[in-house]
């Protein structure tokens, strides 16, 4: 899909990614002086807040960067070159239900909310309000920018996996070719549960000609949805929602079988190993098989982000490395990092640091059409607008991802 980037947000974007990197090397020369200071025995409760001080800029100036790349993806369409202009009668149809809950040119799909309630309704929003809060999402929600993300028709996806490929062997010539066993094989499915918003706009705001309601909505939706998508990707328990990946069985991954998801320990109990911590990082990374390696990626919160910062390999160099162009990740050991706020923090047994090819290894559903019900009634003098999509997401290789957990084994 093609992105629509404001040029004004570029200067903006490059300042950032700027600032991250002079914090970076503020940070790195304060925390050297506090590992020397460690070296010696000495303790300095000012250079340890220094480091913490510093540390809290870099992650400010990171979020700035963030938010300036994510404003400059954005579509234009309120106005300008990049406006979206859809001057049909369905259009017509939709802008004139949302201003004033007029539905006579019947241009509009009606659905009903709720199959065992048929006045529960509502109105299907045009495509081009279903792409523009589609977008909104992809630039909010992490885990739909590094996952597998697929549109479907139905209310449950259903993907077949072979689990065990088919069998195999050598022979000469004139030999018999023996009948092999059949691939062995998995339904893996994911329904598609509602998630919904109701934001509220006062009637003199849907009466001015100038505001472009559709963005408005959009605008609105993106943070609920995407603050209840991101949660329920990485924690949630598949019940009337996803599931999300720290919701499966997880076991030693030498014990890893297909249906689970395999972990490394992290050598000390709530804690990174205190002799070889980026030993046991290294083993995560080769945890997963070759071809789940190349495209990998760490997952993890900012407080993870901020212990592992502090990390340095054999030679003394920091494992760390931050964005070198606006728009790039960070990279831990040369591999990209995405940082998930729902992610746990590092306390004893917790599964706080993932790795692995998410695209491959994750799978995000999303049931094609947003239903939008007009209510002027249950919040006078405000009009609210009950906003469902239906969305699913699940583990789709067991393979492709694996843990980190801290504890000693």
């Amino acid at each position: 899909m093609k992105e629509t980037k404001h040029a004004a947000a570029e200067p903006a974007a490059r300042a950032a990614m700027h600032e991250v990197m002079a914090a970076f090397e503020a940070f790195k020369a304060a925390n050297d002086e506090r590992l020397g200071a460690l070296e010696s025995k000495r303790s300095d409760a000012l250079l340890e807040e220094k480091v913490a001080r510093i540390d809290a800029s870099l992650q400010a100036a990171q979020g700035r960067m963030d938010r300036a790349l994510a404003e400059g993806r954005r579509p234009a369409l309120a106005g300008g070159e990049g406006r979206v202009i859809v001057p049909d009668e369905r259009k017509a149809a939709w802008d004139g239900y949302l201003k004033t809950g007029s539905s006579s040119l019947l241009m509009l799909e009606a659905k009903g909310l709720s199959e065992g309630v048929p006045t529960a309704g509502g109105y299907v929003a045009p495509p081009e309000t279903e792409r523009m809060i589609e977008r909104r999402l992809q630039m909010s929600s992490p885990m739909r920018d590094i996952a597998t993300v697929r549109t479907i028709g139905a209310g449950v996806f259903r993907k077949p996996v072979s689990t065990a490929g088919i069998e195999s062997g050598w022979v000469a010539e004139t030999d018999a070719r023996p009948e092999t066993d059949p691939p062995v094989l998995a339904l893996l499915e994911f329904p598609a549960a509602d998630l919904y918003a109701s934001p509220a706009a006062t009637q003199a705001l849907l009466d001015d000609a100038f505001v472009n309601l559709d963005e408005w909505l959009a605008a609105e939706c993106e943070d609920a949805f995407a603050g209840q998508e991101t949660e329920a990707f990485v924690n949630g328990n598949g019940t009337n929602k996803p599931k999300g990946f720290l919701s499966y069985t997880k076991v030693a991954d030498a014990s890893h079988a297909w249906g689970e998801i395999g972990y490394i320990a992290s050598g000390a109990a709530g804690d990174f190993d205190d002799e070889a911590p980026v030993d046991r990082i290294i083993d995560l990374i080769y945890a997963p098989k070759a071809q789940y390696r190349a495209n990998g990626r760490f997952v993890l919160n900012r407080r993870t982000a901020a212990k592992i910062r502090k990390f340095k390999d054999a030679d003394g160099s920091y494992i760390w490395s931050p964005a070198t162009a606006p728009g790039a990740p960070a990279t831990l050991l040369g591999y990209p990092v995405t940082e998930i706020e729902t992610m746990p923090d590092v306390a004893a047994n917790s599964f706080a640091l993932a790795f692995g090819d998410f695209a491959k290894g994750y799978l995000i559903v999303d049931r094609a059409g947003v239903r939008v019900l007009r209510d002027p009634y249950s919040a006078k003098p405000y009009v609210l607008f009950y906003t469902t999509k239906r969305v699913g997401g699940g583990v789709q290789n067991f393979d492709a991802i694996k843990l980190m957990k801290f504890a000693v084994s």
